[in-house]
């Protein structure tokens, strides 16, 4: 059987499937609106109507171009009216027993070519076919909020989805100028599955007191590369959205450790504190904008430093700190020893600084402790022990504050923030790989596309360097016994045999 989907519906047409049907009619697909809500798919032709014409104005699209687009979308007073279609699409609540039951009353009214896709972001594709005469015309079709702006799709085959279906789907998703990503059908798919590292650990470091929530957001935003910090991602996305999805996957997965949600973000959603949408969340917005963050704090140039001693896990780390170190005019304390009143830098991995300081044999009153995952070009982040004396806390703050860079002092952590959060979403999108839930290229595409990292999980793995984020993963679970921070197979293996972790069998 070939499908070839020249016109198609969508049911539904709420924000994410008036998205869906602007795309498809942009496309040049014959598109019908339905929804069972009286006058909605009416209301949404002329909502598109405006779309269409608000994208001529900005010189987007051509007045031809939005006519035609106009002439491709039809309302379907009645669900009949879907019956020759070769593609329907449902974007209804996402609630299985109401999602099995349209597609039972779809198959009575279409032909036994017709795909039925669903748009779900949390329900098995393979549950919402169980109860189908066909189930292997079900597949998952998984757009994301806004669809038009958002150029990526989970196509989801359940367990007896035909994979001719998946071969179309892929066309059309290429036709609508998205980027399709294959992915088996699991809790989460491949987005909102990777996804659950960043803000899970982000709240773990903040429940340890490891730093405030400002700081959080500024080490990995502004050090790491994340486009918004996770506490600032929870209240732009709300945790009425965000905290049911944690629960969800973590349960589907029977309690994996990895996924293990936080009591404070259902404290803040019992609260109803849920983010921008009721202006108060991690953050404030009262005011129509985000207030509440702490500045970094800077310290001046005192008027004399101590000689800086080194240790470091990679000498590349070493190398990077003796270079800013000589620029910045700061004597080097080069014996194979510290001398007593060196200040002891301790570029770490995995650990905290007083674990760094025992395993190296000096003096905890003088080390501190820096994270040299992502450099130092931008940002710093340091961590004295528990007893470092004031004046080498504050010597080495303002070190690294002498090119008018931010530094984050962070108290005691086993692995800093960064180190935890970054070797947590790369080791996820490792265990992705592991499970075949898709292809590395399509993970890493899928987490760059949906969640907007500059760097998909896996080859981000490659970018800082595996054998580092394999190192924070080994001493943090040695150090903590907590199962979370286990390192993947898909990871052990490859830095074991000094392969790039987008190594694949087909490479």
């Amino acid at each position: 059987m070939t499908y070839d989907i020249k016109s198609m519906a969508v049911i539904g047409v709420g924000i994410m499937g008036s998205g869906i049907a602007q795309i498809a009619a942009q496309s040049g697909h014959t598109t019908y609106l339905y929804d069972a809500k009286a006058g909605a798919a009416e209301q949404a032709k002329e909502k598109l109507a405006a779309t269409f014409q608000k994208l001529v104005d900005k010189n987007k699209i051509t007045s031809e171009q939005a006519a035609a687009a106009n002439n491709h979308l039809v309302v379907a007073h009645q669900i009949e009216d879907l019956k020759n279609c070769d593609l329907i699409v449902e974007a209804i609540v996402e609630r299985l027993d109401i999602k099995q039951s349209l597609m039972q009353q779809l198959e009575d009214i279409v032909s036994d070519n017709t795909i039925l896709a669903s748009n779900t972001s949390s329900l098995s594709i393979t549950a919402i076919a169980a109860n189908c005469k066909k189930p292997e015309r079900v597949v998952g079709y998984h757009f994301f909020n806004p669809v038009p702006l958002m150029k990526v799709v989970e196509v989801i085959r359940g367990l007896k989805t035909d994979p001719l279906i998946i071969d179309a789907l892929n066309d059309l998703s290429h036709a609508f100028g998205h980027r399709p990503v294959v992915a088996k059908d699991t809790p989460g798919f491949i987005i909102n599955h990777a996804g659950r590292a960043y803000g899970t650990e982000a709240l773990k470091i903040l429940n340890e007191n490891v730093c405030d929530i400002s700081e959080i957001d500024r080490i990995l935003r502004d050090g790491v590369g994340f486009r918004m910090g996770p506490f600032e991602l929870l209240d732009l996305t709300g945790l009425d959205v965000s905290h049911p999805v944690m629960e969800s996957i973590y349960h589907q997965y029977y309690e994996e450790a990895r996924y293990k949600p936080n009591p404070l973000t259902k404290q803040m959603l019992d609260a109803k504190q849920l983010g921008r949408k009721v202006n108060q969340g991690f953050y404030n917005y009262e005011t129509g904008s985000k207030t509440g963050e702490q500045p970094a704090k800077f310290v001046e140039r005192l008027t004399q430093y101590p000689k800086v001693w080194i240790a470091a896990d990679f000498l590349d780390d070493k190398k990077q700190l003796e270079d800013y170190l000589t620029q910045q005019n700061i004597a080097l304390d080069i014996n194979p020893k510290p001398q007593t009143d060196s200040l002891c830098l301790l570029a770490c991995y995995g650990e905290d600084t007083t674990q760094a300081a025992t395993r190296l044999g000096v003096n905890p009153e003088h080390a501190v402790a820096i994270d040299m995952l992502y450099g130092i070009a931008k940002h710093r982040t340091v961590m004295p022990s528990l007893v470092t004396k004031p004046e080498y806390r504050q010597a080495a703050h303002s070190i690294f504050n002498l090119d008018g860079n931010l530094v984050s002092m962070i108290n005691e952590s086993i692995g800093f923030v960064a180190q935890r959060v970054l070797a947590m979403v790369i080791n996820l999108g490792c265990d992705i790989a592991q499970q075949n839930v898709a292809t590395v290229d399509d993970i890493n595409a899928a987490v760059r596309l949906g969640l907007g990292y500059p760097f998909g999980p896996i080859e981000w793995g490659d970018q800082v360097g595996s054998e580092k984020i394999l190192l924070i993963l080994d001493r943090i679970t040695t150090l903590t016994h907590d199962p979370r921070y286990r390192p993947s197979p898909w990871l052990q293996r490859r830095v074991a045999l000094h392969l790039p972790l987008t190594f694949t069998h087909e490479s």
